[in-house]
């Protein structure tokens, strides 16, 4: 057993408990000295007992200080055990004096007879059996003492003194992934009593959780485990247990495994990337058996799921209260020192937050990528680009640009390094959901798609390669664009995309009555996440006034100010054969979204015309429908 801190354990009670045995047992148990208290009294006082007389307090007084000096010596250095008989509550305060937070009492209990019967069987000791019923006269029961019964076996008194200086976890964390991993160290740090938890599976995942436990230091307290009904065991109730596991089917197996060992009011956190409906599901089947769900986005990846993330929680609000000083504890810090950690809203609003969140991801990675790709196409090689990116930061910095900066800058021997990843580009899904969303509730949210897509068209690397072949004639003008014109574009696109997110968001809490606060949600981003940026801190006060961004009088004179610039590079890149997907999309959702009267009429029309669908006239304020034969 590994102790967390410096502490000396008074073992006490009356003549005959066992004192000396236990304490010995103890100290070798911890590894930590041991020193029998009766080793201290002074020649007067074991002349005294030895002729069957009292100590009276003024023999004591000098005896406790002696060992409150020993304790705070040792203490200076280690643990340690002390066993003294510590009968009167004014004697345990001699004893601890100067180190009350570092004290614990263990005191020994048994019966009159039991303890007498002992006292006769023993020899070599000072104090008479007829001694014994004084010392219970005057024994004061002591407080928040661990009190275990003699009628044990000495080991087994011993494990229960061991169960209790080891009390059950405060937290708990299921599922030692890249995320699950970092989460447990940062837990950890905090000194949150931690429980982990790691499947075992023959021959692929063996021992994951005990040895992760022994390869960090912060760690050493934690409780490593790879049965599901000692980790729920492990915890404090109501258990607070964070599931970082994929999302989906494996959710609900988590989940199912844990129900049979869980009690009533028990929380689970699902920290994972899950899709915000099937929160929902979950919360109500749960709640069914009275155990509450908190769904929770995190984002940071690992480096800020160890360092501090911004997390994303929603669900029932008295139960967030339960688990919010964890979570708060373990959340990256805004430029206030706030957590970036905050209550969203009601059922999956957490999830779905999050899955905006990564849709503006999407995007963001998506524009730069194009920037990249325009400017080594302008001529620049990769430490160039570097260079023009990191001049960036004053007018448009954010964790993205300064990655991406360091991937430009990586090399393998003189080549860059990426230049040899291959060019197609994954995704884990929230992607995909997030382009359903936002079909769903009908909000043009149109470059996370865009995003999207650009990533599946990647996938098709042979068929490009193949299309290339045919289509490329070489019939290609130079690109006639400056850096401030391709940065205005970048900055240009990153509000309309923002715009978009955030229009997503705003969207999803009138209709599933959410109540969401767009500027807290924006203040939660502003450290921790992949999204992070000096945009997003500008928003954060923004977002206080209004949600329409495309409105704001301070965002409507720089779109005014970037829209030329944008416009121009758009333009060469078609003309130059070259993919800008979100660039383009960018001016396409706004000018479209700018225009008073749009092509929509004819398509109106037509859906009148084979279906009957009817339309509304412009010249007839009263909104009535009409139908025509157009025949």
């Amino acid at each position: 057993m590994i102790l967390s801190e410096n502490n000396v354990f008074f073992v006490m009670g009356v003549s005959g408990v066992g004192k000396s045995t236990i304490g010995n047992l103890l100290s070798k148990e911890l590894g930590i000295p041991f020193f029998d208290g009766d080793d201290f009294h002074p020649k007067e006082n074991i002349l005294k007992m030895s002729k069957g007389e009292p100590l009276n307090d003024e023999d004591r007084f000098g005896w406790l200080a002696t060992l409150n000096k020993l304790a705070k010596d040792q203490l200076k250095e280690n643990s340690c055990v002390i066993v003294c008989s510590a009968l009167k509550n004014k004697y345990r305060e001699i004893l601890s004096n100067g180190v009350e937070n570092n004290t614990k009492w263990i005191h020994l209990v048994g019966s009159y007879e039991l303890i007498s019967e002992r006292m006769k069987q023993r020899s070599n000791h000072f104090m008479p059996t007829g001694l014994l019923k004084s010392q219970k006269d005057i024994l004061e029961n002591p407080v928040n003492a661990i009190n275990v019964n003699i009628s044990l076996t000495p080991l087994e008194i011993v494990e229960v003194i061991k169960k209790e200086l080891n009390p059950k976890s405060e937290f708990g964390l299921f599922g030692l992934g890249v995320m699950g991993k970092s989460l447990s160290r940062n837990l950890a740090s905090k000194n949150i009593k931690l429980s982990i938890f790691n499947r075992h599976v023959d021959g692929i995942e063996e021992d994951v959780a005990i040895n992760f436990k022994n390869e960090f230091e912060e760690l050493a307290t934690t409780k490593a485990f790879d049965n599901v009904e000692q980790f729920v065991n492990s915890l404090q109730q109501p258990r607070k247990i964070m599931l970082m596991v994929n999302a989906g089917k494996t959710t609900d197996i988590v989940i199912e495994s844990l129900i049979p060992y869980l009690s009533d009011g028990d929380i689970l956190i699902d920290g994972g990337n899950s899709n915000y409906n099937e929160t929902k599901i979950r919360l109500d089947y749960l709640l069914s058996k009275n155990i509450h769900l908190i769904g929770t986005g995190v984002s940071g990846g690992e480096e800020g799921a160890l360092k501090g993330p911004s997390i994303m929680p929603s669900g029932d609000k008295e139960v967030y209260k339960t688990v919010a000083p964890f979570l708060n504890a373990i959340a990256a810090k805004d430029a206030n020192n706030l957590p970036c950690c905050t209550y969203v809203g009601k059922e999956g609003s957490g999830h779905f937050v999050k899955m905006v969140h990564n849709g503006i991801e999407y995007v963001e990675m998506q524009l730069l990528a194009e920037v990249v790709n325009i400017l080594k196409l302008s001529g620049n090689n990769y430490d160039e680009i570097a260079d023009i990116l990191e001049s960036w930061k004053s007018a448009a910095d954010s964790y993205l640009l300064e990655i991406t900066v360091k991937i430009l800058r990586k090399k393998e021997g003189s080549d860059w390094l990426v230049e040899k990843i291959m060019d197609k580009a994954g995704n884990k899904g929230t992607g995909n959901w997030t382009t359903i969303a936002t079909a769903e509730l009908g909000i043009p949210s149109t470059l996370i798609p865009a995003a999207l897509f650009a990533r599946y068209s990647s996938f098709y690397k042979e068929d490009r390669v193949k299309l290339n072949r045919i289509y490329d004639d070489g019939n290609t003008s130079s690109l006639n664009l400056t850096t401030e014109d391709i940065l205005k574009a970048y900055q240009f696109a990153r509000i309309i995309n923002h715009f978009q997110g955030i229009n997503l968001i705003s969207e999803a809490s009138i209709k599933y009555e959410w109540e969401l606060n767009l500027s807290e949600i924006a203040r939660i981003w502003t450290n921790g996440c992949i999204i992070k940026s000096n945009l997003m801190v500008e928003l954060v006060a923004v977002l206080k006034e209004t949600s329409n961004l495309l409105g704001y009088e301070k965002f409507v004179q720089k779109i005014k100010k970037l829209k030329p610039s944008t416009n121009k590079v758009v333009s060469q890149c078609v003309l130059n054969e070259m993919a800008i997907p979100c660039l383009s999309e960018s001016v396409n959702f706004f000018n479209g979204h700018t225009i008073a009267n749009s092509p929509a009429n004819i398509i109106q029309a037509q859906r009148d015309y084979f279906g009957a669908h009817t339309y509304q006239r412009i010249d007839d304020p009263s909104g009535e429908f009409y139908h025509t034969n157009w025949k």
